[in-house]
């Protein structure tokens, strides 16, 4: 626990750690949370370890696909993020991942695609899946960490719905049989003022306009509920769907 730091060391140090690929690391013993009760990697496993082909959309800096190995022997990184790019090479040249900028533009190339987090462009999808492909995503919701934007005076991170009953209408609009649904809002607790800092720079889309100084006052108020409770709390969302191409 952080929380006895002074404010100004705490913001100063979360502005200050370089941001890359997707490593939470620097939370550990920060924040505690927002997993839901399934294991994106353990339900994906199976279906990668049959695939002769895969699709990862929105690899960050390639840490899924790194858990995941050993992969089929065409595995395509998809990450459009210019500053995830060589990280995800880097990461995944030992695998013998392609890493590109854009989706692939053939048809049925892919026995499995997945999005961990990322795009889920169903139509998309349902062009680069072969027949009998399985398409499997973990997602964060539209109302993930509502409850921090409000604290924080923010916008609300998304403009339009987001949850599992729109992504299921999306994938079935093109064509694909959804095949499991999973949906939960976990906790996520932060146990001091740097990690939220942290967090929010890493996931810029959460408060788009977000930098410490803009939003000082709103955090020095969470600074000292966090002194006084030893925590602060707030509501993640995630959901999980399973979909296949007949």
């Amino acid at each position: 626990m952080r929380s006895g730091g002074l404010y100004d060391q705490l913001v100063g140090e979360a502005a200050a750690v370089p941001v890359t690929g997707w490593e939470f690391a620097w939370l550990d013993g920060r924040a505690v949370g927002s997993d839901p009760s399934w294991s994106y990697p353990a339900l994906a496993r199976p279906p990668v370890r049959r695939a002769g082909s895969m699709l990862d959309l929105d690899t960050g800096g390639g840490e899924l696909l790194a858990e995941l190995a050993p992969l089929p022997a065409h595995t395509v990184a998809v990450e459009s993020w210019t500053p995830n790019v060589p990280v995800a090479r880097d990461r995944l040249a030992p695998f013998g991942v392609s890493v590109v900028t854009e989706l692939p533009g053939g048809e049925e190339e892919f026995d499995v695609v997945l999005s961990r987090h990322g795009r889920l462009p169903a139509e998309d999808i349902a062009r680069l899946l072969r027949p009998g492909g399985t398409v499997l995503t973990q997602q964060v919701g539209s109302d993930d960490l509502a409850d921090l934007n409000a604290e924080l005076g923010a916008p609300p991170p998304y403009l339009q719905t987001w949850t599992a009953a729109t992504a299921v209408a999306a994938l079935e609009g093109a064509g694909l049989e959804v095949t499991d649904v999973r949906e939960e809002r976990p906790p996520l607790t932060f146990h001091d003022v740097g990690a939220i800092v942290w967090h929010l720079r890493v996931v810029p889309w959460q408060v788009r306009d977000f930098s410490p100084e803009r939003y000082d006052r709103a955090l020095r108020r969470i600074d000292a509920r966090i002194r006084a409770d030893g925590h602060y709390t707030v509501t993640a969302h995630r959901f999980f769907v399973q979909a296949s191409r007949s």
